[in-house]
């Protein structure tokens, strides 16, 4: 069959690259107007020319050697645990993150971390960076001149932004870590679109994907994240990357949370916490400890649960306030917690425990800007409301986890024996939990195990 100069026509988004069968003024898939163009697709090649192609080289798994990986040690320890002890040669890392959060500083103190990196930046000039850096040098290591000189000679700066030019330079180059700051900024003069569009990010992405694997050098790519995730490219490079960081947190909170959301090379379980300071984002050994230090006297509303961060177990304050609402609609707020969760917490303790809440506005709140997303934090919400709504303080040393169903019943979570632990490397006396056989006994604290939320009213 011969094709038609009709079939060979396609129209093509410049912005994101979508393909359609006839022109359009907006594109149907990023909105954006007047960017679809007719494009011509190369005819496809006959099953008789495809089978003049040469054999691929393969190889049994079984005579194929295993190698010895180094990983890079960063000497960032809340890094070093969410990579998997270090950075893996020849792997491409993605760090996405909302602007402000803290993505370009954690950058910058890990490109000073690594002896020999080249940091490409097309957001700041170079001048821009050194003054980040003098700042980033902080006041423990001021006297010392060993570090200082580190600094000022282990780093590269360019502002390079166009992705053949940094692909050359690390195939020469060959330095131990590559940073690209940022990803939206790059552009490849084969790609379509402007610097930012999906076309554009997803060749750069391509590009580096293979300077990283042909050179062993690991190359960390920087990308913001906007209200849809999908324009300026987490969400569009997750699939080709190895490794996605996300950067988290509330950007007027002083802490943050680093997890990993796709680990070629390690878990997704662990996560690490910094806290935003004067010279930087610094490690939290201690989070729980953290969290409960500007915790002010035991009064009615506040109750203390335990969420697990990975294989990291985090005490956090449940806050709920409760009070006659002033109009005829009660209102609903939640700061950290999913709203709709709340919604259903409430119709329970409204249907099961005999808590007449409809007259009442209900406010809960998650303190240091964390989000109590895991199902253990249902008892502490539910405590923390009845608490306000009955003026009766909980207890300063009290501890409540469990997950609660719709007939008010109380079920277990996992990882009972660290949250425990946890709670009792803090000093406190009670804990209140789901009925569960593998509860464990601890010396000093009290565990009270509930079956259902009117028995958890009742007694407490």
């Amino acid at each position: 069959m011969i094709m038609s100069s009709k079939d060979n026509k396609i129209f093509a988004c410049s912005h994101c690259g979508a393909q359609f069968g006839k022109w359009a003024g907006r594109c149907l898939e990023c909105g954006k107007w007047g960017t679809v163009d007719e494009s011509k697709v190369e005819s496809r090649k006959s099953k008789t020319e495809s089978d003049n192609h040469g054999v691929a080289k393969i190889q049994k798994l079984a005579d194929i050697g295993g190698k010895n990986i180094v990983r890079t040690i960063t000497n960032i320890s809340e890094l070093d645990r969410v990579l998997g002890g270090g950075i893996v040669p020849g792997s491409l890392i993605l760090l996405g993150g909302e602007p402000g959060i803290g993505k370009s500083t954690l950058s910058l103190q890990l490109a000073m971390s690594v002896k020999d990196t080249l940091y490409f930046s097309g957001e700041e000039s170079i001048e821009q960076i050194k003054l980040r850096a003098d700042r980033l040098y902080n006041k423990e290591n001021k006297n010392n001149s060993s570090i200082h000189q580190f600094i000022n000679s282990s780093i590269s700066l360019s502002n390079e932004t166009n992705i053949d030019v940094i692909s050359s330079t690390i195939r020469k180059t060959k330095p131990a870590l590559c940073i690209v700051d940022s990803m939206q900024t790059m552009w490849n003069s084969d790609a379509t679109g402007e610097a930012g569009s999906v076309s554009q990010i997803r060749a750069c992405t391509v590009t580096l994907l293979e300077v990283s694997k042909s050179s062993g050098v690991p190359i960390v790519l920087i990308g913001h994240v906007t209200k849809d995730g999908t324009v300026a490219g987490p969400k569009t490079l997750e699939h080709l990357v190895d490794t996605v960081l996300y950067l988290e947190g509330d950007r007027y909170h002083s802490y943050r949370i680093l997890r990993a959301v796709k680990n070629r090379f390690g878990s997704t379980d662990e996560v690490g916490i910094f806290e935003m300071k004067r010279h930087g984002l610094e490690g939290v050994l201690n989070p729980s400890a953290a969290f409960l230090e500007e915790r002010g006297e035991d009064i009615p509303g506040s109750i203390v649960t335990c969420l697990m961060e990975g294989t990291r177990p985090l005490l956090v304050e449940i806050q709920a306030l409760v009070n006659k609402t002033s109009f005829g609609y009660p209102v609903r707020k939640a700061s950290g917690f999913d709203l709709n969760r709340l919604h259903v917490l409430v119709a329970v303790l409204q249907k099961r425990a005999k808590l007449d809440l409809g007259q009442y506005d209900i406010h809960v709140n998650v303190v240091g800007g964390m989000k109590a997303s895991e199902p253990a934090a249902d008892l502490a919400v539910c405590l923390a409301i009845a608490s306000s709504f009955k003026d009766k303080a909980g207890g300063k040393n009290l501890v409540v986890f469990g997950e609660v169903g719709l007939g008010g019943e109380v079920r277990s979570v996992s990882q009972i024996e660290k949250r425990i632990k946890e709670s009792a490397g803090l000093g406190m006396k009670k804990i209140i939990t789901a009925k569960n056989k593998n509860v464990p006994t601890v010396k000093n604290i009290l565990i009270m195990q509930v079956k259902n939320i009117e028995e958890l009213i009742t007694k407490t």
